[in-house]
This record gives C-alpha cells, structure tokens and sequence, in this order.
C-alpha cells in the first residue's frame, strides 16, 4: 500500500518513480492514482482511505505492507492526528501574501507563537508552517499543545518498521543519477502534457523536486542543465531530511543498505518472519 503522498496523484508518473503496472507481478498496489491533481488531499484524508485499505486486506486474509517515503502521512496511519479546525482559506491566502512579500516571515512568527512545532517543521515546508499558524491562530493555542492532548491511534494491529540507510555518498550519487533519468525519460513531456489537460502550473504536485523544475524549463525559467542541477540538489535535500525524520520514528528498525541489495532483502525477510513467529506467539499466550 502506497504511503507517498505524490504517487496518490494521476499523471504524474516519471518523477514519482511509479511503479510500472508491468512490473506489479500481479499484486494489488493500493493508493496510487486514486485522485486528480486539482483534488485536496490531506493527512487526515490519507489516514481515513489508508486505514480502510488495511482492513480491506486484513479482511482478505493478506498482510498489509505500507511502502513510501512521506514521515507524515505514515504516522497519521498508524497515530491519527488530532482533532484540528478545518481550513480557512482567507486566512491561509493573508498567510500566503506575507510570506510573499517576506519569505521566511511564516517560520519566524510560527517560532514565537510555538517555538516546539517551529523546531520540527523546516523553514522552506510552508504547507506545514502554514497550517501550524491556521491552527495556532484558529484555536489560541499551540500545536504542540494539541498534539499532547491525544490522537486516534490506528488499533488491532501490530506493527513493524523497517527503515532503509545506506551509505550517505553512494544514496546521493544514486539520486543524482536517478534524477536524471527522469528527465531523459521524458520528465519534461510528462509536465507538458499534464498542463495540455487542463490542470494549472500552481498546483500542489508541481510543487515536487523534479516537477518543479521541469515546469521551469517549460516556462522557460531555467535551461535543461539547470533544471537537472537545481532538482538533484533539492532531492539529495529532501533526502537528507526524510532520515532526520525517521530517525525519530519510534520502534523503526534501521537496515543499512538499499533495498535492492539481496542481502538486505534476506535480512528484512529475516525479521518480518521473527515478527510474525513473535506476534503468533502471543496471541495464543
């Protein structure tokens, strides 16, 4: 089951390295293309379609395992979220026209109104500092005191996470190199023709490292040198933040090498089964 919040997304194939239906050997990929790209899709709404997609499957009588990157939409599967106002969208553009006018103003205001939330979330994640604020200013309270009050946790399951960590130069060179093949591949095609439909430059999807820039290129921006350069950098970025997410992960189990590599495969195996043998264990006890 998909837990990578821009593969829920039609269309945009390339530069979220979707896995080709061809490639699937037949089994069920759940939460990918399930929505437009001019559809809201929130954490909360993820963790609502992902929780009954594992009942679905429990239900079946298969073993439900989540795959993706996205820290956020994981632990709102298996924590739930607390119970916040809905959106406020003359609120958020007022937000919005700050920090146009004074990139970083978010932050810097979120890191006086709750110094704990404005620690946790990156300067240059403005979705999540602007929905700190939404609540913040919404509620008179900090998130971080929300936070505390309790979420609706995901029950009846059993949970083991497992983490990939390979060696930090050989993951960016992968990354660079990967980056790269998506737009010979035909990245830039790709934006083109998901504009030709209808859909307009400013939404969430495009946002992406890689998409961002491939729909610079075609607006004419940045050159296609500076396109790859300007994505690969934001990428090894993004990448470095996603282990400082993890890394604070409760109960995640590190396996040190990529995923691809027959000797992490057997290791995973290796504790999937001693899970399994564990969890059996103690439901007949």
């Amino acid at each position: 089951m998909n837990c990578d919040s821009l593969q829920v997304y039609r269309y945009f194939d390339i530069g979220t390295a979707k896995l080709p239906e061809s490639e699937r050997r037949g089994i069920p990929h759940h939460l990918i293309d399930i929505i437009d790209p001019d559809a809201l899709f929130t954490a909360g709404e993820y963790a609502r379609v992902a929780r009954e997609t594992v009942r679905e499957i429990s239900d079946r009588g298969r073993l439900p395992v989540v795959a993706g990157g996205t820290g956020f939409y994981l632990r709102a599967l298996l924590d739930g979220l607390f119970t916040g106002p809905t959106r406020d969208q003359p609120l958020r553009d007022r937000l919005a026209g700050r920090e146009s006018k004074r990139p970083g103003s978010l932050h810097r205001l979120l890191s006086r109104l709750d110094p704990p939330s404005a620690r946790a979330i990156h300067p240059n994640d403005v979705p999540k500092v602007t929905r700190a604020l939404e609540v913040c200013l919404l509620t008179r309270q900090p998130v971080s005191q929300l936070y505390r009050q309790g979420r609706d946790a995901l029950v009846g399951y059993r949970t083991l996470k497992l983490g990939l960590l390979p060696d930090r130069d050989t993951l960016y060179q992968r990354l660079d190199e990967r980056c790269a093949r998506m737009f010979a591949n035909g990245l830039v095609e790709e934006v083109r023709r998901i504009l030709a439909m209808g859909f307009a430059p400013s939404l969430k999807p495009f946002e992406s490292h890689g998409y961002k820039q491939a729909l610079q290129l075609v607006q004419g921006e940045l050159g296609p040198r500076d396109a790859i350069f300007y994505a690969q950098r934001g990428t090894r970025q993004y990448a470095k933040r996603q282990i400082t997410w993890f890394r604070r992960e409760p109960g995640l189990v590190w396996l040190r090498g990529f995923g691809d590599s027959p000797e992490i495969q057997q290791e995973a195996l290796a504790l999937v089964s001693a899970f399994h043998e564990n969890s059996r264990n103690q439901a007949l006890l």
